[in-house]
């Protein structure tokens, strides 16, 4: 089976890392998996605010990039870790990469027939991801990082989050003008068959999910696929509704 194509390249050198832990929220500890510094220890930021949960597993294989500033502190950056044998990209600012590159080359229908992207456009008294213009009109997006998956159901968020919910509020009030307004969950592994909100881990964001639905808000749940090349966009995937 042909790959589809790498839409997102890592900078190399990219390596690999057994993970450790970790610590101040933005700081991972993993040890050198290869090259001349093997077994050696490795520090990087990780951008990812969320839980990560059942990822943060002692042993586990984590691909770290190199700061594209060599005079940064850390001088990696954690992109994925491995879980069951499955890379899950953990890197926050993905998703609005993927959005714009997608938009790029037309590899998202449902960004078609729009010419100008602006990005972290101002709303109100917030920002959104992205506001894209053209024949069609206005379109704005929010873009969220999906990583965790139970029973096959890509779940977003792994941890309570009332940013999200403040999110889907705001997306809603522009739906009520009549703008076209989307959410674009990436689910970064390939292991979810469809798509919904974690009611478990946050039923106030559930409820505004389907809420947003209801009135308007779109919702595009694509998949990526991650490898030490790259990050390559999947299909899109069903949401499911109780």
């Amino acid at each position: 089976m042909t790959k589809p194509a790498c839409f997102l390249p890592f900078p190399n050198p990219c390596r690999k890392a057994r993970f450790i832990a970790r610590y101040k929220r933005f700081t991972v500890e993993a040890t050198a998996s290869d090259g001349p510094d093997l077994g050696q220890e490795l520090l990087a930021h990780t951008n990812n605010t969320g839980s990560m949960l059942g990822l943060l597993r002692p042993g586990s294989t984590a691909l770290l990039s190199p700061a594209a500033n060599p005079k940064r502190k850390l001088k990696y950056t954690l992109e994925a870790l491995e879980l069951d044998g499955i890379s899950v990209g953990v890197n926050t600012l993905t998703p609005n990469r993927m959005l714009y590159r997608a938009w790029q080359t037309g590899s998202i229908p449902e960004l078609k027939d729009y010419t100008e992207f602006r990005k972290e456009a101002k709303v109100g008294q917030s920002r959104l991801d992205a506001l894209l213009t053209g024949p069609r009109g206005e379109l704005w997006v929010e873009c969220k990082n999906v990583t965790m998956v139970e029973d096959d159901v890509a779940c977003f968020p792994d941890a309570v989050t009332e940013r999200g919910q403040k999110h889907l509020r705001e997306l809603m009030a522009l739906a009520e003008t009549g703008a076209r307004v989307a959410l674009f969950f990436l689910i970064q592994r390939p292991d979810g068959k469809c798509f919904g909100p974690a009611d478990v881990v946050d039923p106030a964001y559930a409820e505004l999910f389907y809420e947003a639905i209801d009135r308007g808000v779109e919702v595009w749940p694509y998949v990526a696929h991650v490898d030490t090349e790259g990050i390559r966009l999947g299909k899109r995937l069903k949401v499911v509704r109780p």
